[in-house]
């Protein structure tokens, strides 16, 4: 079935099942209560599984790599239908030149004075579909996850009264991040409105079709749009819950940046007995290279590289100290016999920058290793910044690093007349990146939004300085200026960026109970907006 009739058939179905409103509160009623309203939220999910899955399947049906720029504005197109299917006003891409637009849309409620911004992004990490065990824009259900046995089940029939066991899977690119925020979201809406529930504060979404790339347009829309980008403050709506399966409200995310090394030998690969021990070799060059800049324990050991690194303060340590001991679980579910120095505690290391190697390539191994000396050698990298760090100072000193090890450093391709000159030749390409961000614990919105969220929630809500990831917050921080924290719904497993990225079904039925309750609460405890 085509993507436009399957969307089409799922919005006549759900104005259907929103017109038999299933009985328990009347339309109009108000909820007031975090258990109350989750319990409405329960009501409506359960009498319309098939439905919210189908749509999120077609979803996830839409390629959305953000070079795809044909698939990427059929997603923002589905995305706008999404939004006025729900009575959504001004709802619009909002477009700079050569980039994937944003998607926005605003839903008023009346008498609300505060408005919140939900911020979730539909483009998705590049991927090899060799790795996947299923293709990874086809939407496979399977009945628990791949590395337990897991076998697909079919998809519940729209209209369908089918129920789906929570612990199901559901696998497809962004199935985890981000396209399950979007979804969450865009359910809490119908539930709210089905089951009466009213909503607290004026909503406005903002989902990026840029994020995976690097979010390199970003300030120009935001600045471009400022005007209708007001809002009191932004949730940032994408990521994994804690691995302990606990939902976490995050303060703050890792900055980023990244870049290509090569390393150069002879112009032509050369047998490596006949020239081993005299031509350089660029494997071992790089290997000596990375070594040169990290430990084993991840110590950056690049001259002056945690001297902007700003201290842990004394309530985050508290908050961290408060998180629940799972390392010692998920080590064992990693098969992994320590960790990074010394077994020290996740949440803490992520409080610090990381230089991580994505990956390093030189000749061949296994059935294509030759005896060899190859010509060039290359890794990948990225860079996760923290408080006070910038993105530029950090590239900096990485380029100084390379300079005091012996190398000339060119951002261009490596001449033969270069190589002549120079004994050892390194280049350095680097990718846009940008600086981290952390809000404070006791902010005034952060605070809101936890004792929100603590109202009738199964366990409280953790609270979490930092996220290990990175993402543009600080950027709606500097051009909007407004606090942004972050609400993360989707599993800890959940293969982020890898093969076979899926979704645990319970965690999307969370997460709509979790926006249900947000959006009916918050508006009480954040308090009237102050008078100019």
């Amino acid at each position: 079935m085509r993507l436009s009739a399957w969307f089409s058939r799922y919005v006549l179905l759900a104005l259907m099942t929103a017109m038999a409103n299933p009985p328990g509160v009347a339309l109009g009623q108000r909820i007031a209560g975090g258990a109350r309203a989750r319990a409405a939220a329960r009501v409506y999910r359960e009498h319309n599984e098939a439905a919210i899955l189908a749509e999120f399947a077609t979803l996830l049906a839409v390629p959305n790599l953000a070079s795809d720029s044909a698939n990427i504005r059929r997603n923002a197109d589905l995305l706008i239908r999404m939004l006025d299917a729900r009575g959504f006003r001004n709802s619009r891409l909002l477009t700079v030149p050569g980039a994937p637009p944003v998607v926005y849309g605003e839903l008023p409620s009346s008498g609300a004075t505060r408005t919140l911004v939900l911020y979730a992004h539909y483009d998705g990490q590049p991927l090899d579909p060799k790795q996947w065990a299923s293709p990874p824009w086809t939407p496979v259900l399977r009945d628990r996850p791949l590395n337990d046995g897991g076998k697909e089940i079919p998809l519940p029939a729209p209209g369908s009264a089918t129920r789906v066991d929570p612990e199901a899977r559901l696998y497809a690119r962004s199935a985890g991040d981000d396209k399950a925020s979007i979804i969450a979201i865009l359910a809490a809406v119908d539930a709210m409105r089905d089951r009466g529930v009213e909503q607290s504060v004026n909503l406005k979404v903002f989902f990026e079709g840029e994020e995976e790339a690097g979010s390199g347009h970003l300030r120009q829309i935001l600045e471009t749009h400022a005007s209708i980008l007001t809002g009191d403050a932004w949730l940032f709506c994408d990521g994994p819950v804690h691995p302990s399966g606990r939902q976490e409200l995050v303060f703050g995310q890792r900055g980023v940046t990244g870049f290509e090394l090569t390393v150069y030998g002879p112009n032509r690969a050369l047998h490596s007995g006949h020239y081993g021990n005299w031509a350089p070799n660029p494997g071992a060059l790089i290997a000596n290279l990375i070594a040169s800049m990290r430990d084993d324990d991840g110590r950056i050991k690049i001259a002056g590289y945690y001297d902007d690194v700003r201290p842990i303060s004394p309530a985050e340590r508290k908050a961290i100290a408060a998180l629940p001991a799972y390392d010692a679980t998920l080590r064992h579910s990693l098969g992994l016999a320590r960790t990074e120095a010394n077994d020290g505690n996740l949440a803490e290391r992520i409080m610090l920058p990381a230089l991580n190697v994505r990956g390093i390539r030189v000749g061949g191994v296994r059935e294509t290793g030759s005896n060899t000396i190859s010509s060039e050698a290359y890794a990948s990298f990225d860079l996760r910044l923290v408080p006070n760090q910038l993105p530029e100072r950090v590239q900096r000193l990485v380029e100084e690093h390379i300079r005091r090890q012996g190398y000339f450093v060119t951002h261009d391709s490596a001449t033969q007349a270069l190589r002549l000159v120079h004994a050892k030749v390194a280049r350095v390409e680097w990718e846009s990146g940008y600086p981290p961000s952390r809000a404070p614990l006791d902010g005034p919105f952060g605070r809101a939004v936890l004792a929100t969220l603590n109202d009738g929630a199964p366990e409280p809500l953790l609270a979490l300085p930092t996220s290990g990831g990175s993402g543009p917050a600080y950027l709606f921080e500097q051009v909007l200026r407004v606090p942004m924290v972050s609400l993360p719904i989707a599993n800890y497993d959940d293969n982020q960026h890898a093969a076979n990225e899926n979704l645990r079904i319970q965690n999307l039925w969370d997460g709509i109970e979790t926006y249900v309750a947000l959006l009916s609460g918050i508006g009480e405890r954040w308090g009237a907006r102050p008078v100019p």
